[in-house]
């Protein structure tokens, strides 16, 4: 009864988190900024609270409101095309070591350190979703690309999970993720190209080629960062980053992915439109 109940608990959970993410994805402007906004702050919360558990004292607030507007600073210059907010950014970055000086606690070094790799790891990246959705500077609202990333990307996962049940056998980094294996891996990468391949054949904003290499950021990028995630969950000896999402843990198990794959498929489509547009 027990397994019962817990399977519609992570069932309900997974949907409602799947509806909210791709309202989020596909409706309006101002409904992926409210959704992806939220969920950015939530992220840099949650990595705060991790962080105090490696005997840190990271700026929890400050960062918080550094997170936001580094989020809304690129929200308003892919689809207002106004900067400004950058300038505020900028400053809110520079007070975080001078707020040290009169906080009068512990680590004060490691206490910036990690209030800035909150911004880098979970901010950053969560805010670049921006340039994916306003791409190549039209200030018109496309959700094909992200949506096509985070559709990979659960391809990427389930596929991995699927055939390393079923046919893993050599472990992949078994220091840090016992469970995965080279199998899983390979086959997750296959199903991933697949949906490349498919998604393309719908989608105007991509070349097939272009969608492929996507895949191939999403296949390597996204699997190091749940590794990347897994070893600072390892370090601080938790199992998962929060509890946000009932039976799936915290807003960072769920986004791993995406931490590193956002900053690489940026790199991607700037390159497309330095060369291609």
């Amino acid at each position: 009864m027990y397994q019962v109940g817990n399977f519609i608990k992570r069932t309900l959970s997974a949907a409602i988190f799947a509806i909210v993410l791709i309202a989020g994805i596909t409706l309006h402007p101002i409904g992926f900024l409210v959704v992806f906004l939220g969920i950015t702050l939530l992220g840099t919360f949650e990595f705060y609270k991790l962080a105090k558990k490696a005997n840190s004292t990271p700026q929890c607030y400050t960062g918080m409101f550094a997170a936001g507007i580094l989020f809304l600073a690129c929200f308003a210059n892919t689809y207002l095309n106004n900067s400004g907010i950058f300038l505020l950014f900028a400053v809110t970055v520079v007070m975080i070591p001078i707020i040290e000086l009169y906080r009068k606690k512990e680590n004060p070094f490691v206490n910036i350190a990690f209030t800035l790799l909150g911004l880098l790891y979970v901010a950053l990246p969560f805010s670049l979703l921006n340039y994916m959705v306003f791409p190549f500077n039209s200030h018109q609202f496309h959700y094909e690309i992200i949506l096509g990333v985070f559709v990979m990307i659960w391809a990427n996962d389930t596929g991995a999970y699927l055939v390393g049940v079923n046919f893993g056998k050599h472990r992949l980094f078994e220091r840090i993720s016992p469970k995965k294996s080279w199998e899983g891996s390979i086959g997750g990468a296959i199903i991933t190209l697949g949906i490349a391949w498919l998604y393309s054949n719908y989608s105007n904003d991509l070349t097939l080629i272009q969608w492929l290499v996507t895949g191939v950021i999403v296949v390597v990028f996204g699997s190091i960062g749940d590794l990347v995630e897994s070893l600072f969950k390892r370090s601080i000896n938790i199992k998962d980053s929060g509890n946000i999402l009932p039976g799936h843990g915290g807003i960072l198990d769920r986004f791993d992915a995406i931490l590193l794959v956002s900053p690489m498929v940026f790199v991607f489509l700037q390159t497309i439109k330095e060369f291609f547009h």
